[in-house]
C-alpha cells in the first residue's frame, strides 16, 4: 500500500499561507496540517467562514488534503504558552479553550478536514490530578460530541510534558472517552521512551486519526530533520504499512520555517528515499 503524506504549516511561519500551499503541493505531499495561528489561517478573524470557504476551494485546486491543527503557541493567550487548556484551573479558561475547539471543528468541517487535533495541557501547580482528569474527560467529551455532530474526526495527541504525554496516557482517556482517535506523534514516543515509535504503531494501528513524523533524539523534545536524530524512519513507515494507516503522515518541522523554502522539498525526498529502502527491503 501507499502511504499518503502531508507538510504542517507550522514549520512555514515565514510564508503566506497560499504560498506555502503551493510549494508543499508542488514537492508533491498528497496533504497539508492546518495549524490555525494568527498570521496563516486566524479562527477568530471576522471572515472566517469565508476563508474558509475560500481554502477548501484552494486545496481543491492544488489537490491537497488536510487536518486542522490546534497546537498554536499564543493564539487564545499571548502572555503564557498553549494556556488556557482542558485542565486549567480557572472555569472561564477551561470553557474558552472548548470554545476554541468548536470553533476549529467547524473550520475543520467546511474545508472538509480529515481529521481535528487536540491536546490535553500542563498539570499546573495547585492543580490536583484527580480534579484535572475530571475536567479532562468532561471537556473532551463535550469536544468530541460536537467534532463527530459536524462529521469531524477528533484526534487527541499525547504530548511530552502535558498531562497526557504517553500513549498509555491516551489509553486511559480513550477508556472514559472511546469515540477519541489518536493523533500520534512518532518523534514523542523517542522523547518518553515508552515504547518504539514502530511498535507503538503496531500496537494502536487501529485508533489512529493521523500521524506526525520527523526526526528526534531520544528524551529530547526538538523536531529536526530526517537523518540528524535517533528515529528509524524506515521502520516506522513499515509499521504504518502492515496496520494500513489510510491517514495524513504528517511531515512536523515547527522549528524549521526560517529554511522552508528548502525543507518541504528536502523531507519529501527524504522520505522518498525511506519508502524505496522498504521495497528493496522487500524485494
Amino acid at each position: 500500500m501507499s502511504l499518503r503524506y502531508a507538510y504542517n504549516t507550522n514549520g512555514t511561519g515565514r510564508h503566506r499561507l497560499d504560498d506555502a500551499l503551493v510549494l508543499i503541493a508542488e514537492a508533491g505531499y498528497e496533504g497539508v496540517a492546518l495549524t490555525l495561528d494568527h498570521h496563516h489561517f486566524d479562527p477568530f478573524a471576522e471572515d472566517w467562514e469565508r476563508r474558509a470557504e475560500a481554502l477548501r476551494r484552494r486545496l481543491d485546486e492544488l489537490g491537497l488534503a488536510s487536518v486542522v491543527e490546534t497546537g498554536a503557541h499564543f493564539l487564545l493567550d499571548f502572555r503564557q504558552k498553549h494556556e488556557p487548556t482542558l485542565i486549567s484551573a480557572a472555569p472561564e479558561g477551561r470553557a474558552r479553550r472548548l470554545d476554541y475547539l468548536r470553533r476549529a471543528t467547524d473550520i475543520a468541517a467546511i474545508v472538509g478536514s480529515e481529521s481535528l487535533t487536540f491536546w490535553s495541557g500542563v498539570l499546573k501547580p495547585g492543580v490536583g490530578r484527580t480534579e484535572a482528569t475530571a475536567w479532562l474527560h468532561e471537556g473532551t467529551r463535550s469536544a468530541v460530541d460536537y467534532m463527530l455532530s459536524r462529521g469531524v474526526v477528533p484526534a487527541f495527541e499525547p504530548e511530552p510534558e502535558m498531562m497526557v504525554s504517553t500513549v498509555d496516557d491516551y489509553a486511559a482517556l480513550a477508556r472514559a472517552v472511546p469515540e477519541v482517535r489518536m493523533a500520534l506523534d512518532l518523534g514523542h514516543v523517542l522523547v518518553t521512551g515508552e515504547r518504539e515509535p514502530d511498535a507503538a504503531v503496531l500496537e494502536f494501528g487501529d485508533r489512529l486519526a493521523t500521524v506526525h513524523l520527523e526526526d528526534m533524539k531520544r528524551g529530547r523534545h526538538e523536531h529536526l530533520a530526517f537523518g540528524t536524530g535517533d528515529m528509524d524512519v524506515g521502520a516506522a513507515l513499515g509499521a504504518l504499512r502492515t496496520v494500513g494507516f489510510e491517514g495524513l503522515v504528517c511531515v512536523e518541522l515547527s522549528r524549521d520555517s526560517f529554511r522552508a523554502d528548502a525543507m518541504i522539498g528536502h523531507a519529501r525526498r527524504d522520505i522518498a528515499a525511506y519508502e524505496r529502502r522498504l521495497v528493496d527491503a522487500v524485494a
